[in-house]
């Protein structure tokens, strides 16, 4: 078994989970891991750029991927060596696997970082709204408006439920900090080098793909999660609990249809789901690096605007989401222990 999954450990995930909710990402005396991952790729980056631009042209598609695909394999290998050395420390090695487990979850900072965001949007200058957004975005907000801003606020929160706490929650439950520090590495490697541009869509080729296949199951938990949410939601409302979001659940075969539309296999679902859930629509034509990118709408086809009620429900159901959720995967997780005899 791995050490600290949830096969031998059953605590190390739903204590992950609620120092994230909790404490987000506070201020430490150190940088966060992932910074250490990101500054290990860019160490990558010269040499295997160096590979990609030696030789015929002809072959600069092929050198490139097969470059990136070494990187990314060294990157991948050298966080997981590291993460797994730290945990097996004697004594140390169980704060190590408390802090690793709950560094690389984010839905509390992200949630943290989207509401600092959404006040700026509604009450600073629209310079500073757009330098704001940007801590989160990699398209372009530089000629951005506000309605604008809103949108694509609620784009990037509700498509990073995915990628900031299921997916890193999943490989955590399954192979411990060590599979959800080899999750984050290439989620890392995606997010900084997975562009359809001319500078990485070589480069960053296998990154993209891999984060494809590792957030494949995810992605589609994910949108289980959600609807979960709003039942538990919708039966509190009977209780006097209030359901921010006033939107309703489009059915399951529109959903993944309008899902399947996006452009990467992943990104729609929960998408998807929270702009329905909102009443509003997510995603749409988008500019990142200077490129076009065509994606479709998501959400009802008569929709509310964005405003900052309707961002403030939605930051609602992700937190509830992140709870009810995590609650459910890990009871998952450890039923399937229970039934299979795991140790």
């Amino acid at each position: 078994m791995t050490l600290f999954s949830v096969w031998e450990c059953w605590w190390l995930a739903p204590l992950a989970v609620a120092m994230d909710l909790a404490l987000g990402d506070p201020q430490l005396p150190w940088r966060h891991p992932v910074c250490a991952v990101g500054r290990l790729l860019d160490i990558l980056e010269r040499p295997a750029r160096r590979c990609m631009e030696q030789g015929s042209p002809g072959r600069k598609a092929a050198r490139g991927r097969l470059a990136g695909a070494v990187a990314l394999v060294i990157l991948v290998g050298a966080v997981c060596v590291v993460t797994g050395a730290l945990i097996a420390l004697p004594v140390l090695g169980t704060l190590a696997a408390i802090y690793l487990a709950w560094a690389g979850l984010a839905m509390g900072s992200l949630l943290s970082t989207g509401r600092e965001v959404l006040i700026r949007v509604e009450h600073s200058a629209v310079g500073e709204a757009r330098q704001a957004l940007s801590w989160l975005v990699s398209r372009e907000t530089a000629d951005m408006e506000r309605p604008l801003m809103r949108k694509t606020l609620a784009d990037t929160l509700s498509e990073n439920l995915t990628d900031a706490f299921v997916a890193p929650l999943f490989w955590l439950l399954v192979a411990g900090p060590i599979g959800l520090w080899g999750y984050k590495a290439v989620s890392t490697a995606d997010s900084m080098w997975g562009y359809v541009t001319e500078k990485w869509r070589f480069l960053g080729w296998a990154g993209a793909r891999a984060d494809d296949v590792l957030a494949f199951v995810p992605a589609r938990i994910s949108v289980c999660l959600v609807f979960v949410t709003d039942v538990v939601a919708r039966i509190g409302v009977l209780r006097g609990t209030s359901r921010p979001w006033t939107g309703h659940w489009p059915g399951w075969h529109v959903l993944a249809q309008q899902a399947r539309g996006m452009p990467s296999p992943n990104s729609g679902w929960s998408m998807t789901a929270c702009a329905w859930l909102c009443g509003a629509r997510m995603a749409g034509p988008s500019v990142y690096f200077g490129t076009y990118t065509p994606k479709p709408w998501l959400g009802p086809d008569v929709a509310h605007p964005w405003d900052a009620e309707r961002l403030k429900a939605l930051c609602s159901l992700l937190r509830r989401t992140a709870i009810v959720g995590g609650a459910v995967l890990c009871l998952a997780f450890l039923s399937i222990k229970a039934l299979t005899g795991a140790c």
